[in-house]
Order: structure tokens, then C-alpha cells, then sequence
């Protein structure tokens, strides 16, 4: 008998795919973490503030991103570029997506 799914499972398996995105727009631009939130929604993965900041946190502490405090208004917030370091994977990593595509979608 088949199991379904659990959601949490689902989220282990998207979890390199929503780093490599995170990767990708903080190499484009600085990023913040509700804005992120909003993008990732908008391709269907569906994040919390407390499942999107601890992953932000990790990615800079591996050494990915960077982030400074930028005062908007009245508030301050948290804005993320990617490092060399995370450009340089987010090279690698995309190399592995289109050989991973190819093979799903039998175009090699």
C-alpha cells in the first residue's frame, strides 16, 4: 500500500530548489525576507517568516549570502545579497538543474 506524501516531505524535496531561488534573486538584487516569501508564493511554495528567516540565517552563516540593516521609513530591515561564494554555487547549482531537466524531460 502506497503512503501519500506528508507535506513535510514535500518541503524536505523542494528545499534545494527554494535555496537555489533564494541564490538566484539575491544575486539580481538585495533581497528581504517577506519580499522572498511573496516570490516564493507566487511560484507555489508556500513559507512561513519562521521557515524562511532560519533558512536565510543558515545560508549566510554557510557563507552564501550577506546581509546588512537598511533603514526604509521608519523601519529597518534585513537585506541579503549573495556572496561570491553563493554566486559560485548558484553556477553549479544550475549546471545540475539543466543536466537534472534533461534527464526528467528526456532531452539528452
Amino acid at each position: 500500500m502506497r503512503r501519500a506524501t506528508a507535506p513535510s516531505d514535500r518541503q524536505d524535496l523542494y528545499a534545494g530548489l527554494i535555496r537555489i531561488h533564494i541564490l538566484f534573486h539575491a544575486r539580481k538584487e538585495p533581497i528581504f525576507g517577506l519580499g522572498m516569501i511573496e516570490e516564493l508564493r507566487r511560484h507555489g511554495y508556500r513559507l512561513s517568516p519562521g521557515t524562511l528567516y532560519p533558512l536565510l540565517h543558515r545560508l549566510e552563516r554557510s557563507g552564501l549570502l550577506r546581509s546588512r540593516e537598511v533603514r526604509k521609513g521608519r523601519w529597518i530591515r534585513r537585506e541579503y545579497r549573495a556572496t561570491l561564494a553563493g554566486r559560485k554555487a548558484l553556477r553549479g547549482a544550475k549546471r545540475r538543474v539543466r543536466e537534472l531537466f534533461g534527464e526528467i524531460f528526456g532531452m539528452e
